[in-house]
């Protein structure tokens, strides 16, 4: 809409002075110019794919039409008027750059356009602090930039909060249907493992672990847990990786601690776990080897057995069909530390995964 209130003013302004251009015939090819870069301008502006080219496309065709007017009219008649395509119509441009960049872009789009309308103008001189044109252009990239920003970011909190929204529905949803049958189940292996005593007792016990840490879970009371996301303490990893595993795995880890963050060493553990486990189920017998590497702010670690191997693409089978075990324990904790998972098998040749993440 400003482009078009523009384009009617030009249009407006020319009609009404082009018979005192030195260069009438001249002038009407510049207007036609202008109507037709305003209507490639705002179609090219609504499509984002080529916004950022039409953008600087049109702070290239502004100062063109600015530059233009010395070839319509003489310096007495420049110093007492507007450019060509009026200072009004020069501000889609600025308006453009503001809306796309922010304000310090759209404040450097005005001062290069107040520049070029002094310069055609001939009041780079006192005059020009008696021009309003300036200020006028400087404010309009300043305010439309800071707005540019502010919607910008009040956008990114909206769709923060109902991302939340959208999460904590989910959790509800979950917690629902995990309260009615796997904290049900888990609350019953404790209350009979403690009835019947002995080994039972102490498989009792670890279901009660498990149903408080998925209670917390579900609530969003994950803070309780010792070690949580951001208390700032810190863990050895190897120490924690053996602990984990058993001695039935071997573990081959530097002499010095590998020390990672709490929250990030339980992760880790976990991943590790999960991998040691599978090797279990998947290639019972086999030996099974981790691996701890602690180099320039990265931690890699390796878990490999001799079984008889898996092709990689039964994992990507499993997913797809729902059976998200692996990529949830291993790839999904990785990914979540923002590091990775990358499994190296192949029949007959074994398995390994390789954990990797950054420890800064």
């Amino acid at each position: 809409m400003f482009r078009l209130l523009t384009v009617i003013y030009a249009v407006g302004f020319h009609l009404v002075v082009h018979e005192q251009y030195d260069a009438t015939r001249w002038s009407h090819v510049l207007v036609a110019v202008v109507v037709l870069w305003s209507g490639v301008s705002v179609v090219a502006a609504v499509t984002p794919s080529v916004r950022p080219a039409a953008v600087v496309a049109d702070q290239v065709v502004t100062l063109g039409l600015i530059v233009s007017t010395v070839a319509v009219a003489g310096p007495d008649w420049r110093r007492d008027h507007q450019v060509l395509p009026t200072t009004i119509w020069v501000a889609g441009a600025v308006v453009g750059a503001a809306l796309l960049g922010g304000p310090r872009v759209g404040v450097a789009s005005a001062l290069t356009m107040t520049v070029a309308i002094a310069l055609v103008r001939g009041t780079v001189d006192a005059d020009l602090w008696r021009d309003s044109t300036g200020p006028i252009l400087v404010s309009v990239g300043l305010a439309l930039g800071l707005a540019a920003r502010i919607a910008r970011s009040a956008r990114a909190r909206l769709d923060e909060a109902i991302a939340l929204a959208a999460a904590t529905a989910e959790r509800e949803r979950l917690a629902r249907e995990v309260h009615d049958g796997v904290l049900q189940v888990l609350a019953l292996v404790n209350r009979r493992g403690r009835e019947l005593g002995g080994p039972a007792a102490e498989l009792g016990t670890l279901a009660a672990e498990q149903e408080r840490a998925l209670r917390d879970l579900l609530s969003g009371n994950a803070s309780r847990v010792p070690g949580a996301l951001g208390d700032g303490s810190r863990v050895d990893l190897t120490t924690d990786v053996r602990a984990a595993v058993g001695p039935t795995v071997t573990v081959a880890a530097p002499s010095d601690p590998v020390s990672v963050a709490a929250d990030v060493g339980r992760e880790v553990v976990a991943a590790v776990v999960a991998a040691v486990d599978n090797a279990h189920r998947h290639a019972p017998g086999a030996a099974i080897y981790v691996s701890i590497e602690d180099d320039a702010g990265t931690v890699v670690v390796g878990v490999r057995d001799d079984g008889p191997g898996v092709d990689p693409a039964r994992l990507v089978a499993a997913r797809a069909e729902g059976r998200l075990g692996v990529a949830a324990s291993i790839v999904g904790r990785l990914e979540s530390l923002g590091g990775r998972a990358e499994l190296i098998a192949a029949p007959g040749e074994g398995t390994e995964w390789e954990l990797t993440v950054p420890n800064p």
